[in-house]
């Protein structure tokens, strides 16, 4: 991948500098992963900072005798940068939902390169800041009905990871147990609500294409409280 290219694709490393950049990908490891594959599991979590070159992953914890979906992450992010200053024990581990391809570098070059390269230090902090906001604001829509809670999921999703098409913005076709996870709901009542903003011509599902089209986004973006 070329300097300019992966700077594009991690808006991470969008104020770091070219040098820093061409290190990193010196240094960098690829991975590729099939559909359901446990990407890192937890006694891996702490070893390194992980970027999604292409496809999405489910950061999961366990809950009973199953697990519970914290986040759904897709091209562009990356995930491990925390655990690699946190030494505690980690009860969660990531899981492709699609194919996916990612990049790995050391925990021990990142933290050398975040102290080389203050600009980029200064974005990590950054978007840490934003991924603590946008879990206080979840927190805050504990109490509301629950289309609005997933209104306020594919809203964000699409703010991330949406993708132009030619009659709205698509996303991840995201499994109903994983969504309503996500977003603090039952599977039941994501089913449901999915199924009547289809039914609305808000969205439209194609399960076949693992892809859901987002028609109507200035209705979803009112439902969920944010207009």
């Amino acid at each position: 991948m070329q300097p300019d290219t992966f700077s594009t694709l991690f808006p991470l490393f969008n104020a770091a500098s070219p040098e820093t950049v061409e290190w990193l990908l010196s240094v960098a490891t690829e991975h590729e992963y099939p559909a359901d594959r446990a990407v890192l599991m937890e006694d891996a979590w702490g070893n390194a900072v992980y970027f999604i070159e292409s496809g999405w992953v489910k950061v999961r914890r366990h809950a009973g005798e199953g697990f519970l979906t914290l986040a759904v992450l897709g091209q562009g992010d990356f995930f491990g940068e925390m655990a690699i200053l946190d030494e505690s024990p980690r009860s969660t581990d990531v899981v492709a939902l699609t194919s996916v391809k990612l990049l790995s570098i050391s925990a021990q070059r990142f933290i050398q390169t975040l102290f080389k390269d203050p600009q980029l230090h200064h974005r990590m902090l950054q978007l840490m800041v934003q991924r603590l906001r946008m879990t206080n604001f979840r927190f805050q829509l504990r109490n509301q009905p629950p289309a609005v809670k997933l209104a306020n999921t594919l809203a964000v999703l699409n703010e991330a990871y949406g993708k132009p098409s030619g009659d709205g913005s698509e996303i991840l076709y995201i499994p109903f147990k994983d969504l309503a996870d996500v977003t603090d709901i039952t599977e039941d009542e994501a089913s449901k609500i999915m199924a009547k903003l289809a039914e609305k011509g808000w969205l439209r599902v194609e399960s076949d294409r693992q892809v859901v089209t987002l028609i109507n986004l200035k209705q979803l973006n009112h439902l969920a409280g944010r207009l």
